[in-house]
């Protein structure tokens, strides 16, 4: 998968970037990209994937996520289905120029530290902010920058959300090994329902098998076996939303044994296939994986 640079262009009369996109998924960016501006988005309704960082996982009946600067990440429509309506708010650090010392704006800088990881607000605020996102769009000029600044603070005094990734990823470990991982994930991509060899992945990849389990290992915090079951589970989640059975799913992601399915999906979202079947028809399930076991199987990708 390719990690582009993306270039943000303000509005016209803005120091900033507001998107409101209502378009059909087919005119989303979805593809991996990052970008030096601050990103807030916010998905009014709908289900899809989000992938942040190392942080990769669905969610359902919208979204509400602050990604720090050069954070690596998908737009939020990737594997969503129509209708798929977002605000997207995006702006570089510097354009607040607080003054070094000013405690009213010790929350806001706070906020943007944590962004470093991706934060993911809960419900309550969500409710709070959409109508104000909404006016915001529909003003320009100093009125919209009072109106970041508004929003940001607000969000800065949240205290229900979660932190996407367990530590800030550096840029540096894509960039500096992108045609290498490109080709495993791509790899990973076309291949994840059949049978994986590790290695001819590794041969892909130009390293001898120790060489390249360290390599990964390093670039992701996980194991290539690890990565490829993660993968699969993804894929498993997005099927069984699509109302196939337990044994296709458990086929067409690559696993030859349906009991090994069954483990593995309880390993990493904590319910059995029957369960999340159930809970999704009741639209119950927050289809996001275990926040503790997504931290420690940080997939880059």
């Amino acid at each position: 998968m390719k990690v582009a640079f993306e270039r943000i262009i303000p509005d016209e009369k803005n120091s900033f970037r507001t998107l409101h996109n209502t378009v059909p998924i087919s005119g989303f960016r979805w593809e991996y990209h990052y970008h030096p501006e601050i990103e807030l988005v916010y998905v009014v309704a709908g289900s899809g994937t989000r992938h942040v960082g190392y942080h990769k996982s669905n969610y359902t009946d919208g979204d509400l996520v602050l990604i720090g600067s050069n954070i690596p990440h998908s737009g939020f429509g990737l594997n969503s289905i129509d209708p798929h309506e977002e605000i997207v708010l995006q702006f570089k650090e510097e354009i607040l120029q607080f003054p070094p010392q000013e405690v009213e704006s010790r929350s806001i800088k706070d906020l943007l530290e944590l962004s470093k990881y991706g934060i993911l607000f809960h419900q309550n605020i969500k409710n709070d902010i959409l109508p104000k996102l909404k006016l915001m769009v529909e003003t320009e000029g100093y009125k919209r920058y009072l109106m970041l600044l508004e929003i940001l603070f607000e969000l800065s005094q949240c205290t229900d959300y979660d932190l996407l990734n367990k530590e800030i990823m550096p840029y540096t470990i894509i960039s500096k090994n992108k045609t290498r991982l490109e080709n495993i994930f791509t790899f990973v991509e076309h291949h994840y329902d059949q049978e994986i060899n590790i290695e001819e992945v590794a041969m892909l990849a130009n390293l001898t098998l120790p060489a390249f389990c360290n390599f990964f290992k390093k670039a992701t915090q996980i194991t290539f076996t690890e990565f490829v079951n993660r993968y699969r589970i993804n894929k498993a989640c997005l099927m069984m939303a699509q109302d196939k059975t337990i044994s296709e799913c458990s086929y067409s992601c690559g696993f030859n044994n349906v009991t090994y399915f069954n483990r593995m999906f309880k390993k990493y979202t904590e319910k059995t296939p029957s369960e999340f079947m159930k809970n999704f028809s009741h639209n119950k399930i927050n289809m996001d994986l275990n926040p503790e076991k997504e931290a420690k199987a940080r997939v880059g990708f």
